[in-house]
């Protein structure tokens, strides 16, 4: 009796570790439904050509990059090292069952100056959910994150980017959407993706990628090489609102910080 208790608890006690390598990749299908310029002194502007006069006073180019459903030990890892090579900002929407197990990807996102949200701890979708359970989702992720990194607002993106009027009055941070979606979870293809983002991308941009997927990260890191060659600096979501001199309101739904989502 005594070996058996003892080959349970150790198989107990090996179970936390066994989950966190076996990340659960969420169910995404249904995303289907759903700055002044740069003030250039006169006496330096007079003595350069028209062009590149032009190019100075142009109005600085900035976007946010998000990534929704990790933390994940390897793709967000790669990630980290990659936006650090290339000096960009992002934020992450994370989901609060992966957080336990990736507390040092947390840190390590918070010193580099990332921005870290919440995606609900498990996924769920907010539309229709129960008013407790809405309550609930995002609690329990706000108290991961907090053990994890210390004090934050930890904005809100809802799962699929859906939430009705009478949820979002229960939600006490701002909530960010999207403006640019490449749909890389169903590409699954690093070319595709690049592709859908260049053509569509403007200055002041929300892209929404998922650091879960490999091709999404090496999509990532290509699109801020093509992007930083034409002038476009890469920022949290919250440094997007301050540049662009938006106050964000709690419980209200941005696709950027010029853009609000009207609510059902």
């Amino acid at each position: 009796m005594k070996k058996t208790l003892c080959v349970l608890l150790a198989a107990a006690a090996l179970l936390p570790a066994w989950a966190c390598a076996q990340p659960v990749e969420p169910d995404l299908s249904a995303y289907e439904d759903a700055g002044g310029k740069a003030e250039i002194p006169v006496e330096i502007l007079g003595g350069l050509d028209e062009e590149t006069r032009e190019d100075l006073v142009e109005a600085p180019k900035y976007a946010a990059l998000t990534f929704d459903d990790g933390p994940r030990a390897d793709t967000t890892g790669r990630l980290l090292d990659g936006l650090l090579e290339r000096g960009a900002a992002a934020t992450f929407f994370v989901i609060g069952e992966q957080v336990p197990c990736n507390k040092e990807l947390l840190q390590r996102m918070k010193a580099e100056g990332h921005q870290i949200g919440n995606h609900t701890y498990s996924h769920v979708r907010l539309l229709k959910a129960d008013k407790d359970a809405v309550v609930e989702e995002i609690h329990k992720t706000e108290v991961l994150l907090t053990e994890a990194v210390g004090e934050g607002s930890f904005w809100l993106r809802p799962p699929y980017g859906l939430i009705g009027s009478e949820r979002a009055e229960l939600i006490r941070t701002p909530m960010i959407y999207w403006s640019v979606d490449p749909q890389d979870w169903k590409l699954l293809n690093k070319d595709k993706v690049v592709a859908a983002v260049l053509d569509a991308v403007q200055p002041g941009d929300v892209i929404l990628l998922h650091d879960f997927y490999s091709t999404s990260v090496d999509a990532a890191l290509e699109i801020v090489d093509r992007l930083q060659k034409e002038g476009y600096d890469f920022v949290t979501v919250e440094e997007l609102f301050r540049i662009q001199g938006v106050e964000p309101q709690q419980g209200t739904l941005y696709a950027r910080p010029d853009r609000v989502r009207t609510l059902s």
